[in-house]
C-alpha cells in the first residue's frame, strides 16, 4: 500500500471530525446499488402519472376537452383544479401566486394544466396528449429585455442597497464607466430527475417519499392542498441523485399531484416527469441585465458604484425574492464601495418560475462586480489583479471594512489569501509569458486571470436559521442519528457523523445514519445556503452532547468519582483509574433508567436583518477563495481550452477535506458549466428549446482544466464558533469560475493589444467568443 492511502485508512480508522472519509455512499453511487426512489419496490396497485401540459406562454383557457383523456387506455382518473380539496396553490412562502393546475389562464409554456392517472407510466403520458384545449392568446415576453420593454410588474417589492451618496460622488469622480452585462440562467440538470411516491394511509393520513431539499415544505404544501394538518403528512427523503436548489421548492407540485390521486384513488401513486418535461416545467437559475456605473480614480480606486440588477424572474415569486436580494448582497464581490446604490428588478416573464440555484443570485452579483474591475482595468491598462488588489475590503483599521448592506466584514483574509495563490500558481511570471506568446501567435491565444470570492454564510430569512436532530444510542452502544439536512451527494450525512463520532469516540461505522424524514425531526430548514453542515452538525452535537452529559453523569455517581475524572477515549470510557468499553457503559446506564435518546436543536447567533431598511447582519460570517485559470483560444472559430486551473479555498477547520475538496472541484466545473457552455433558450413562441441534452451543453470530464490544483487554505480556524471551527463548502467554490470567464476576455483582447474590454456576456460560448473576436479586430 502506498503511503498516501496508508495515511487515508490510518484517517478512517480514528474517525470523528477532520478526517478525510469518504462519502458514507460512495461505494453505492459506484456499483449502482445506491436506493433512489425509483428503486424502491412498487408497492402493489400502484398508479403512474402523465402531465397535460401549457402549448401557449400566455392564454387564456376558453374551453378543455379532456373526455379522449379519459378514453385512452389504462387511465383511471383525470385530475384538474376542480380536484383539489384544498389550496390549488403550491407556492413558496406563502404568496399564493403558482396554481398545482392552472385553471382560467396559462402563464407559460409547459405549465401543468391537468394530471392523467393510468397503470403504466407510458399509458398516463400518451392519453396527457389527446386533450382538446382551446386558447385566446395574450401578450407574452421571456427575456429580462422584453420585460423592460412592457413594463412588466415586479414578483415581488425590489430591494434597495445604499450607504454615502452615490450620485455624488459619481459626478465628483475623475473616471467614470457605465455598462451593461448580460447574465445567463442555468439548467440544474440533477442526474435524478423530478419524482414523488405517494402512499394513502388511513384516515386523512399520507406518506409521501419525494426528491427534495426541503421536506418540511412538501409536507406544509401536501397538507395545504389536501386540506389535511401537517401532522397527517410524513414525508421521506434518503438521498437525491443531486439537486444543486433545483429540487428546494420546485418538487411542490409534483409531489401534492402524487398525494392527491393517492387520496383520491386510495392506491400508491407515482410521478416522474420526462427529462424534457422536467426541463420544461421546472425553474432554472436567474437570467439577469445588469447596468452598472462606476466612477474611479487614475488609480483605479472604486469611489462609487450605481448598479441596477434585472432578472427574469418568471411568471411567479418563487424565491426569487431572496435571490435578488443576495445578488444584490455579493454585487460588492470582494471590493469596498465607498458610495454605493445597489437595485434589483425582480421582473415577471412568462416563463417557468425560477428558482434557487447553487450561490442562490450571489454568482450573478458577484460576476457584475468583477466586470467592473475588468472595465476598469482596461480602461487604465493595467493587469485586473492590480486593481482588485487596490479595491478589496481592508481591516478593521482601515475603514474600508463596511459593506452596502452596513455589515462589517470582521474576518477578512481575502488580500493574504489572493497573494498566496498568485505565488503558488506564479501568476505574474506566467501572465507575461502568455503576453509574449500572444505577440508570437496569431491563431491561439491566451489569456490567464485571478479572481477572489468573498461569500456569505446564512439564510437571509433570519428565521430558516435553525435545525433540529434526533439521537439513539442502544444498549448495544450503537448509535442512530437523524436531523433535518438532506443528502443530495455533497457529503452532509458523513460530515454529521463524524461529528457524533467525535461526541462520543466511537467508530464511524458504529453510527447508522438514517432517511431525513419529517416525523423524526419537525419544522426543518430547507437544505441550502451552504448552511446544511453549520446547522445539522451543530444540532446533532446538542443532541449527542446531552446523552454523552447523562453517561458521565452517571458515571460519576456509580463509580463514586469527581465528574472530572470522567474521559471519552477511543470507544471506551475512562472512569477514576478503570477504563470501559463504550457499550459497556452505555449497558450500565440503561440499566439505571438514564435516558439515552435525545433531540438536538441549534439556531444561529448574531444574525438579523431588516430588508426595508436594507441593514442588518445577515451572515453569519464569510468563506473566502480565490482561482487562476488559464484559457486557449481559437480566434478562428472561438473554441476555447482551459489549460490550468488553480485553486486556494477557505474551508475553515475542514469537518472533512476528502469531501470539501471534491465540492470545490464540482463546484467549479458547474461555475465553468454556467459561464462558459449552457445556454437556455426560448423561441418566439415562448417555448424553451433547450430542453434536453441534444440540446443543452453540460461541460464533461474532458472539459475540465487539463491541469487542476485545488488546495485547502490554512488560515486557521473559523473566528465564529461554528461546528469544529470549519466553515461552509457548498456553494462558495462556484463563483471560482469567474476565472474562467475572466481568463477568455483576456486571450479575446489579446487581439486588439488589451486596450478594450471585450465584456463578454455570459455564456461565452464558442459563438459569442467568435463574435468578440471579430469585434476586436474591427476595433
Amino acid at each position: 500500500m502506498d503511503k498516501q492511502n496508508d495515511t487515508l485508512l490510518k484517517a478512517e480508522i480514528s474517525g470523528g471530525m477532520h478526517k478525510p472519509r469518504v462519502h458514507d455512499s460512495a461505494h453505492k453511487h459506484v456499483a449502482g446499488t445506491a436506493e433512489y426512489i425509483d428503486d424502491i419496490p412498487e408497492p402493489a396497485g400502484l398508479l403512474h402519472v402523465g402531465l397535460g401540459l401549457s402549448a401557449r406562454p400566455h392564454a387564456k383557457i376558453v374551453a378543455m376537452d379532456l373526455e379522449a383523456v379519459r378514453a385512452a387506455p389504462g387511465v383511471v382518473a383525470v385530475l384538474t383544479a376542480e380536484d383539489v380539496p384544498g389550496v390549488n396553490d403550491i407556492s413558496s412562502g406563502g404568496h399564493h401566486d403558482e396554481p398545482l393546475f392552472a385553471h382560467d389562464v396559462v402563464e407559460y409554456h409547459g405549465q401543468i394544466i391537468f394530471a392523467v392517472i393510468a397503470e403504466t407510466r407510458q399509458q398516463a403520458r400518451s392519453a396527457a396528449h389527446l386533450a382538446e384545449i382551446t386558447y385566446e392568446d395574450l401578450p407574452f415576453w421571456t427575456s429580462v429585455r422584453e420585460a423592460i420593454a412592457n413594463n412588466a410588474p415586479n414578483v415581488i417589492t425590489p430591494m434597495t442597497l445604499q450607504r454615502g451618496d452615490a450620485t455624488a460622488a459619481l459626478t465628483a469622480a475623475p473616471k467614470r464607466i457605465q455598462g451593461e452585462m448580460e447574465i445567463g440562467g442555468q439548467e440544474h440538470f440533477y442526474l435524478e430527475g423530478q419524482i414523488s411516491l405517494a402512499i394513502p394511509g388511513e384516515d386523512d393520513e399520507v406518506a409521501v417519499w419525494a426528491s427534495t431539499q426541503h421536506p418540511s415544505e412538501i409536507q406544509h404544501i401536501v397538507g395545504h392542498v389536501l386540506a389535511i394538518p401537517s401532522n397527517a403528512v410524513t414525508v421521506y427523503q434518503r438521498r437525491m441523485g443531486g439537486g444543486f436548489g433545483g429540487k428546494e421548492t420546485q418538487g411542490n407540485g409534483f409531489a401534492a399531484i402524487a398525494a392527491l390521486a393517492a387520496k383520491k384513488l386510495n392506491r400508491a401513486i407515482k410521478v416522474r416527469p420526462d427529462r424534457d418535461e422536467d426541463m420544461m416545467i421546472t425553474g432554472k437559475r436567474h437570467d439577469f441585465v445588469a447596468f452598472y456605473d462606476v466612477g474611479f480614480s487614475d488609480e483605479g480606486v472604486i469611489d462609487a458604484v450605481d448598479m441596477t440588477l434585472a432578472a427574469r424572474c418568471g411568471f411567479s415569486s418563487d424565491l426569487s425574492g431572496p435571490v435578488t436580494d443576495r445578488t444584490l448582497f455579493h454585487a460588492d464581490s470582494s471590493y469596498y464601495y465607498p458610495n454605493v446604490h445597489l437595485v434589483s428588478r425582480p421582473l415577471k416573464t412568462h416563463t417557468c418560475s425560477n428558482t434557487a440555484y447553487r450561490g442562490f443570485g450571489g454568482p450573478q452579483g458577484m460576476l457584475a462586480g468583477e466586470r467592473m474591475i475588468e472595465e476598469i482595468a482596461y480602461a487604465l491598462g493595467k493587469d485586473p489583479l492590480d486593481i482588485r488588489k487596490a479595491n478589496f475590503y481592508g481591516d478593521n483599521a482601515s475603514g474600508r471594512d463596511v459593506t452596502p448592506y452596513h455589515q462589517t466584514v470582521e474576518d477578512n483574509i481575502i488580500l493574504p489569501l489572493v497573494e498566496e495563490l498568485e505565488t503558488s500558481a506564479d501568476y505574474r511570471a506566467r501572465r507575461q509569458a502568455i503576453i509574449d506568446f500572444n505577440k508570437k501567435s496569431p491563431v491561439i491565444k491566451k489569456g490567464i486571470a485571478l479572481t477572489p470570492v468573498k461569500f456569505g454564510i446564512s439564510f437571509t430569512m433570519t428565521a430558516f436559521n435553525q435545525a433540529g436532530a434526533l439521537v439513539h444510542v442502544y444498549q448495544d452502544g450503537s448509535v442512530q442519528l437523524n436531523h433535518g439536512g438532506t443528502e443530495m451527494g455533497q457529503g452532509l450525512y458523513i460530515k454529521v457523523a463524524q461529528v457524533v463520532a467525535d461526541v462520543f469516540k466511537i467508530d464511524l461505522e458504529k453510527i447508522k445514519i438514517t432517511a431525513t424524514t419529517t416525523g423524526k425531526v419537525p419544522n426543518t430548514s430547507a437544505t441550502a445556503a451552504s448552511s446544511g453542515s453549520d446547522l445539522n452538525g451543530m444540532a446533532a452535537y446538542n443532541g449527542a452532547m446531552q446523552i454523552r452529559d447523562r453517561l458521565a453523569a452517571f458515571a460519576a455517581e456509580h463509580w463514586q468519582v469527581s465528574p472530572e475524572d470522567i474521559a471519552f477515549l477511543p470507544n471506551r470510557v475512562r472512569i477514576g483509574t478503570e477504563e470501559i468499553p463504550f457499550p459497556d457503559l452505555v449497558k450500565k446506564a440503561y440499566f439505571a433508567r438514564v435516558q439515552l435518546s435525545a433531540a438536538g436543536f441549534y439556531k444561529t447567533p448574531k444574525i438579523h436583518w431588516d430588508r426595508a431598511a436594507g441593514k442588518g447582519r445577515p451572515f453569519y460570517y464569510f468563506a473566502y477563495g480565490a482561482a487562476c485559470t488559464e484559457v486557449s483560444i481559437d480566434t478562428l472559430t472561438g473554441e476555447y481550452m482551459f489549460d490550468r486551473t488553480d485553486i486556494l479555498h477557505d474551508a475553515g477547520r475542514s469537518l472533512n477535506p476528502t469531501i470539501d475538496i471534491g465540492q470545490i472541484e464540482g463546484g467549479f466545473v458547474q461555475g465553468m458549466g454556467w459561464l462558459t457552455t449552457e445556454e437556455l433558450w426560448w423561441d418566439d413562441k415562448g417555448r424553451l428549446r433547450t430542453h434536453a441534452p441534444s440540446t443543452y451543453k453540460i461541460p464533461l470530464a474532458s472539459d475540465r482544466p487539463k491541469i487542476f490544483n485545488v488546495k485547502l487554505a490554512d488560515f486557521g480556524e473559523n473566528r465564529e464558533p461554528t461546528i469544529g471551527r470549519s466553515k461552509a463548502v457548498g456553494e462558495p467554490p462556484f463563483m471560482l469560475a469567474i476565472s474562467a470567464l475572466e481568463a477568455i476576455s483576456m486571450a479575446v483582447a489579446s487581439v486588439a493589444d488589451y486596450r478594450i474590454c471585450p465584456k463578454l456576456d455570459a455564456p461565452a460560448t464558442p459563438e459569442r467568443v467568435l463574435m468578440a473576436v471579430e469585434r476586436m479586430k474591427k476595433a
